[in-house]
Parts: structure tokens; sequence; C-alpha cells
């Protein structure tokens, strides 16, 4: 069975998707946040930013052809922008604690 065949990858792979876009969309408020909906949204953030690392890591690990065809897509978009996806999290990561700093002085 291929990596993009299996009920729970793809169901995971839509709740993930689904997740991070409704939090797009509150996020579109978060200047009318107080303190703490801006920490709880940050906390969010950073929950699904390494729910997707895990998932992108099981692209990686995984011998399927598609599998490794999605990842260096990835990287091919990525590169584009001069990035890697490594780079890509570091600099959400730098992004969501710039967020916490201006919270927390």
């Amino acid at each position: 069975m291929g990596f993009f065949d299996s009920e729970l990858v793809q169901k995971e792979a839509m709740q993930l998707f689904q997740d991070y876009q409704a939090l797009m969309q509150v996020g579109s408020n978060y200047g009318k946040f107080d303190r703490e909906g801006k920490k709880m949204y940050i906390q969010q953030m950073e929950d699904i930013m390494e729910r997707y690392r895990i998932f992108m890591k099981r692209f990686e690990l995984s011998e399927d052809f598609m599998a490794q065809m999605t990842v260096e897509q990835l990287k091919t978009q990525l590169g584009q922008f001069g990035m890697t996806p490594d780079a890509m999290f570091q600099q959400m990561e730098q992004t969501l604690e710039r967020m916490k700093a201006q919270i927390d002085p």
C-alpha cells in the first residue's frame, strides 16, 4: 500500500489542513485579541507546526515514491524562495518567538 493510500494518512493530512486554515481565519483578527487570546493563538500555531513537522518527517522516512516526490516538490517550491524545509520551520519559530516577545515584554 502506498503512503497516500493509507486512510489514516489521508485523514491526518485533511485534519492538519483544516486546522491550519481555521487558525489562519481566526488569525486575521490577531491584532484585536487580548493578551490571553494572543497566547492561545501562538500556542495553537506551535502545536500545528509540530504536527506539520512530524507529518513531513513521515514523508521523508517513507520509501513510497509519491511521498518522496512530495518532499522533492516542497524542496523545489521552497528553493524558489531560497529556502529549505528546515529554514522554513526555523523562520516560523522565529516569528512565533517575536510574537511572544511582543506580548510578554
